[in-house]
């Protein structure tokens, strides 16, 4: 008996362990995607298997939209159509909703309210067979996940239906013509290189894309004999314009998993010595990615032109960006857009920018 409550007692000790892991888990990942890459890798360090892996459901189309999964080697995310349709016969069953017991391969159903999606483990012919507290360690896993998994999902689905609404807000300026409104589909482009070159994270470059696109945003209230002047602005003019980044950041505040996105966009008009605005932040107060778009903003101003000022080509626009590297301009951020501007792709996009 005594060796029976040792077993038990350690049992007991991996679920609260399982419990307790994935509840971190939960509370520190904020999308489907790196919650699943995650929970596989827990998998195989708790459950000891060879494999694991999450299928997850279109909560609206109700089709597998992505496979995570683990080999105890590397982690690997499935997304395009190709891929989704190699599942196994096997995989689909589980996926429908039918749990999978076997030797070597588990499969149970992630459901709440409705079917979520599936997570699988796996070991190989030579390893221990699975036994019936794998399962029910499995099965302790899928149920304090799935919960989070399902309201990750429908926090992604309000976040779709949010920037939706601003990128119609964002169409209605395009519409009424302003020179606010004129940057290429290639913007966003130019501003992931130099990101990706000065190794910014994926977060990073997700909060960019959100500043790239809502940057401009608050010029819904800015009117209209302003946008659409073609002579110098006055300072009055000048002044309401100054506003504008204060403007699109009050826009935007209520959306919650907007917020890291706010001090890129309220400050991507500071420059480098001080003189900048609305706070006369300098050097690294200024948010990396705000740096960024300020160069990328200044080339795109330059190349493009204006009605009140001359169109620069790609050569002399970088010319200006080095001249004013180290007072207007973060040094290194000038360093990696000249350092991009010598290869093809780069230099196509910058091509696009200028029209």
């Amino acid at each position: 008996m005594k060796p029976a409550k040792t077993t038990y007692a350690k049992q007991y000790r991996l679920i609260l362990s399982a419990v307790h892991m994935v509840y971190r888990l939960v509370n520190s990942t904020y999308n489907v995607r790196e919650m699943s890459l995650r929970l596989t890798r827990l998998l195989c360090q708790f459950i000891k298997a060879n494999s694991a892996s999450i299928h997850i459901l279109d909560p609206e189309k109700k089709k597998l939209k992505l496979i995570a999964l683990y080999n105890n080697k590397i982690n690997i995310l499935h997304e395009k159509q190709k891929d989704l349709k190699k599942v196994t016969p096997k995989e689909k069953k589980v996926t429908a909703g039918y749990s999978v017991f076997e030797k070597r391969f588990i499969g149970l159903p992630l459901v709440a309210e409705d079917n979520v999606g599936a997570v699988f483990i796996a070991r190989g012919r030579k390893d221990p067979e699975f036994t019936e507290f794998d399962r029910d360690m499995l099965a302790v896993f899928a149920e304090q996940s799935v919960t989070a998994m399902k309201n990750l999902q429908l926090y992604e689905q309000q976040q779709r239906t949010i920037l939706s609404s601003i990128r119609l807000t964002k169409n209605l300026l395009e519409k009424k013509g302003h020179w606010l409104s004129t940057h290429t589909p290639d913007y966003f482009n130019i501003v992931k290189s130099i990101a990706e070159q000065l190794k910014i994270g994926e977060e990073g470059i997700e909060n960019l894309y959100y500043a790239s696109i809502l940057h401009d945003a608050g010029a819904i209230d800015v009117p209209y004999e302003i946008l659409s002047k073609t002579s110098q602005l006055s300072s009055e003019e000048f002044k309401v314009i100054r506003d504008l980044p204060a403007k699109s950041v009050d826009l935007i505040r209520p959306v919650e998993f907007l917020k890291p996105v706010l001090p890129i966009i309220l400050y991507h008009h500071e420059q480098y010595d001080g003189s900048g605005y609305p706070s006369g932040l300098k050097k690294e107060q200024i948010p990396l990615g705000a740096r960024i778009m300020a160069v990328v903003d200044a080339f795109e101003a330059m190349t493009r032109g204006r009605p009140y000022r001359q169109q620069l080509s790609i050569a002399e626009a970088i010319s200006e960006l080095m001249k004013n590297s180290g007072t207007q301009f973060d040094p290194k951020v000038v360093a990696a857009f000249q350092a991009l501007s010598k290869r093809k792709k780069f230099r196509n996009c910058l091509s696009k920018i200028k029209g």
